[in-house]
């Protein structure tokens, strides 16, 4: 069966922010190659907003991506064209182990307890239905998008909102439907791996606050909430052909793009 939303239909809202640090094997003390680096990534989806030596041997990256980007992806072209530019004067320049974390404009526990709210800012006059709605929200305290995880590299935190609008902003009302909705959405969490913290399930829209896998994109994750949730609605584009995805972490953009310099 055809999905009903691709990457080719989709349009995604996407402030997509991430912190990177790799480690030389020997000590820097010039960037010059930032420039370049910079005009050699753009192509890829992945601008670097921002760079600092930590220490003579480590380097922090500010960075920003297109929905298109997975983790992965965004170590894999960093670390591989830069190790192409110093490669005459360092040959091995990097060790292998590396972290990145996803951040925004506001810190994870600003983003949960938004999606947390989700009943309280759009209320219902019916107070059974909105009593309703409240039973179908997902708040799970067993997971901690705080913590890191694991590759066989890296560590990595990489936590998204997203959030999927109802076309014309339709509503659904039937209570079937919703709680179908919301088992779908923790079928999804349990199938992919993903770490669903809360949800915000309402009759036009839904948020969801995630924990993602490092070789997802955010733009597979929004597809895959997209195509499992038609389902839910007899494969029917209910929902708009695109929608918002957006990076959040333990800490916000003042602090790690402020905290980092462009330097040269």
């Amino acid at each position: 069966m055809e999905p009903i939303y691709t990457a080719e239909n989709c349009t995604f809202v996407h402030p997509l922010q991430w912190g990177l640090t790799i480690f030389w094997l020997q000590s820097q003390n010039r960037t010059e190659w930032l420039d370049a680096l910079r005009e050699s990534l753009e192509p890829d989806g992945i601008r670097i907003l921002s760079h600092r030596l930590l220490n003579p041997e480590t380097s922090q990256f500010a960075i920003s991506t297109k929905p298109h980007v997975s983790p992965l992806r965004i170590v894999q072209r960093v670390k591989g064209r830069l190790q192409h530019m110093v490669r005459e004067t360092q040959p091995k320049p990097f060790r292998r182990n590396f972290a990145i974390r996803s951040f925004g404009s506001e810190e994870r526990s600003v983003v949960e307890g938004y999606v947390s709210q989700q009943t309280n800012l759009h209320s219902y006059a019916d107070t059974r239905f909105q009593a309703f709605l409240e039973s179908l929200q997902i708040r799970d305290s067993a997971v901690d998008l705080s913590q890191a995880m694991k590759t066989s590299h890296g560590l990595y935190w990489y936590n998204l909102h997203v959030v999927l609008v109802h076309r014309e902003r339709w509503q659904c009302v039937s209570s079937a439907r919703l709680i179908a909705v919301r088992d779908m959405i923790l079928r999804i969490g349990q199938k992919k791996r993903r770490r669903i913290s809360r949800a915000g399930i309402l009759p036009d829209h839904i948020h969801v606050a995630t924990g993602c896998g490092f070789e997802d994109s955010p733009q597979d994750v929004a597809l895959c909430f997209l195509n499992n949730l038609a389902f839910v609605h007899e494969m029917k584009p209910v929902f708009q052909f695109g929608g918002f995805v957006g990076t959040f972490g333990e800490y916000d953009n003042r602090v790690v793009v402020g905290g980092a310099s462009s330097d040269n």
